[in-house]
């Protein structure tokens, strides 16, 4: 074998080793492929679990959380101190106002009137972002991120919807949504902390 025969069979060994590792820093959930890694508020956050959400047996959104490190209990990912993406992405057509009237219902569920009414100005900014975006499209990704200190951000359509909001209670109780004592979809739920359920399993 010649030089160049070697530096040739050297690279060719060394893309081979390496080309899995394009394959490890993702996860595919149906036609959607989540990386592993990202960065939120300048803090590094990983795919803590990801899943379908399957609404009368359609296929509603993919979801995906991210941590900075590895949470299994709903207690720990609801905390308002702690960082973290919630990415979903549409996999069919859902009006704008029916999306934000399911993530009301989804904060109401898991709360007492009392507190439901404390909130209530963030409910109205959250119905406001979907209702003026009209229709959450097939494809399309809404990303929630909590950055402690900052508050709730949430980007839809590639752009932040005005401004964050700062109140924890709200921030909390929004992801209650997924991780209540009445989450919208526990099949979901058990994929986002980690586990194997039909949220994440024979779904592609």
């Amino acid at each position: 074998m010649n030089r160049q025969e070697f530096l040739r069979t050297g690279l060719a060994l060394v893309a081979t080793a390496c080309a899995p590792l394009s394959v490890w820093a993702q996860t595919k959930i149906a036609d959607v492929t989540y990386p592993n890694e990202i960065t939120v508020g300048g803090q590094k956050l990983s795919l803590n679990g990801a899943g379908m959400r399957f609404r009368f047996g359609f296929k509603g959104y993919t979801a995906a959380l991210y941590t900075p490190s590895k949470v299994t209990k709903n207690e720990e990912v609801i905390k308002p101190t702690l960082a973290k993406r919630m990415h979903l992405v549409a996999q069919r057509d859902l009006k704008g106002d029916e999306l934000g009237k399911l993530f009301s219902r989804g904060m109401e569920d898991n709360m007492t009137r009392e507190d439901f009414s404390k909130i209530v100005n963030g409910v109205i900014r959250m119905g406001n972002i979907f209702a003026e975006g009209k229709q959450f499209n097939k494809g399309e990704s809404i990303i929630v991120d909590l950055v402690p200190g900052t508050g709730l951000i949430t980007n839809f359509r590639g752009k932040q919807q005005g401004e964050p909001i700062k109140e924890p209670e709200f921030a909390e109780n929004f992801f209650k949504i997924w991780f209540g004592r009445k989450p919208a979809d526990d099949a979901l739920r058990i994929a986002l902390l980690g586990g194997q359920s039909s949220a994440n399993t024979n779904i592609n």
